[in-house]
């Protein structure tokens, strides 16, 4: 039995979309919701925001790198609330989390960058540090986090129970952000024409060995239809000899 439209189950298979495919999914989906009569809905999904492929990688291993990215949040958890020895296993989780990042990445056909990669460790070390999503759903992000300013949480200071606030990092300028996110967009832009150029190569190549074995295989054919056309001839030259003696036989026969 199929499920039921509903806003969450849509949001959900959305994000876990191929990045490529998200337009086509939201629109998609938000028409699934609209024939479920369930309109308020559909008009939010259909706003939801494509996500910038960084923040497309944090929700690809929120669903498919669960193990590492609870292990990222409960050790996180652990730091905030004082436990130090939870650091080792906090960097550990991020370590795993960046080489399935890459993975993620490579598997969708998208460079794993340098710049890309330190995006998403700067947004998984946010959402560590928030202790989860919010306000975003989990596995939903659009956009990415800024990190905070010490290891993607808050570390206690070394002695006595008060904790010290960490220096936040600057705020990144708008300017700056624009630029880079306009320099993402290029870089992505390139890598799908470079993707589809080496399709339409690949594609010719199997075209070009298609028609080559089409040709082949038709002269084949040509050449067994002619055998064919010569055989059938010397099968009915036979027959005729065949009725001829068979007539001949008659004769004698009736003569007697």
């Amino acid at each position: 039995m199929a499920r039921m439209a509903d806003y969450p189950h849509a949001l959900d298979v959305l994000y876990q979309a191929p990045l490529g495919d998200f337009i086509a999914e939201r629109k998609r989906l938000a028409a699934e919701l609209r024939a479920a009569g369930q309109q308020d809905a559909a008009n939010q999904l259909a706003h939801r925001r494509r996500p910038t492929t960084s923040a497309w990688t944090v929700n690809q291993l929120y669903w498919h790198a669960r193990d590492a990215f609870d292990a990222l949040l409960v050790a996180a958890t652990g730091i905030r609330k004082g436990d130090l020895g939870e650091t080792r296993a906090y960097r550990q989780a991020l370590a795993e989390l960046r080489k399935r990042a890459a993975g993620v990445l490579r598997d969708a056909g998208h460079a794993p960058t340098e710049a890309t990669l330190r995006r998403v460790m700067g947004t998984l070390a946010a959402v560590a540090a928030a202790g989860g999503f919010d306000p975003d759903p989990p596995g939903a992000l659009a956009s990415d986090r800024e990190p905070p300013g010490f290891e993607a949480v808050d570390m206690p200071a070394a002695h006595g129970s008060s904790k010290r606030p960490t220096m936040a990092r600057a705020p990144v300028p708008e300017r700056v952000r624009l630029a880079a996110a306009l320099a993402e967009q290029r870089t992505e832009k390139q890598a799908e024409r470079k993707a589809r150029e080496a399709e339409r190569h690949r594609l010719q190549r199997m075209l070009h060995e298609a028609r080559a074995a089409l040709r082949a295989r038709e002269h084949a054919s040509a050449l067994v239809q002619k055998q064919l056309d010569v055989s059938e001839k010397a099968a009915e030259d036979a027959r005729r000899v065949v009725q001829d003696l068979e007539r001949q036989l008659e004769v004698l026969d009736d003569a007697d």
